[in-house]
């Protein structure tokens, strides 16, 4: 086993089983890990009927990530979410942008705008020596943990560019089923999103300095 896919949870029970099921038809040796947090009861209870491998954590998406990170022993780790289907063939086209030193490849998401460009990335396949370096200024990794949710992947891709350790693979495509593109109905999460993004604008203006 080489792969570890990392899926943070919340409230969304009805995705445990589908996401779970495109995860392994890509790549059938996959280890999948969720993480819900520890009173989402009813996403636990879809994990225990879909037999999922998961483990709980009362925190933020990047907090869930790094937990996920020091709980596996992969080689190389993806950061997930349950919204997301995997094409056959994703993970050798990534694989296929490592080294020595690239160590942070990014997925193509057929969603947002400057991923389908090229230019950014939502996902990130990552090798464990390169998930293990921690944050740009030295914190607890390898998302950074002050951010709400969205402004992570902001970060993510630019101290990887920052590190000469970023590529972005087009091939690799796990595809974001996100109500933006279309592809799902919005729920509460998906509605609050501009608030978070709002709350957190202000920390992305002060800790871009670090990688700009």
């Amino acid at each position: 086993m080489t792969l570890t896919v990392l899926i943070p949870v919340l409230n969304r029970p009805h995705r445990v089983q589908p996401v779970l099921d495109s995860v392994l038809s890509a790549v059938p040796d996959a280890e999948v890990l969720f993480i819900p947090d520890p009173d989402d009861e009813p996403e636990i209870e879809a994990l225990e009927a879909a037999g999922a491998n998961w483990i709980a954590v009362d925190g933020n998406y990047a907090q869930k990530i790094n937990t996920g990170v020091e709980q596996t022993n992969t080689e190389y780790v993806l950061t997930g979410a349950d919204d997301l289907h995997f094409h056959p063939g994703w993970f050798e086209a990534a694989k296929a942008k490592m080294s020595d030193t690239i160590g942070c490849v990014g997925t193509q998401d057929l969603c947002n705008p400057r991923v389908i460009r090229g230019e950014h990335a939502t996902h990130f396949l990552m090798a464990r020596w390169y998930a293990e370096l921690g944050t740009i200024d030295g914190l607890r990794g390898p998302l950074c943990e002050l951010w709400l949710h969205e402004w992570c992947d902001d970060e993510c891709i630019g101290t990887a560019r920052k590190r000469n350790a970023y590529a972005f693979a087009n091939d690799a495509v796990v595809e974001h089923l996100h109500p933006m593109a279309g592809k799902a109905p919005t729920d509460a999460l998906y509605d609050a999103q501009g608030e978070r993004m709002a709350h957190d604008r202000p920390l992305f203006r002060k800790r871009r300095v670090l990688w700009t």
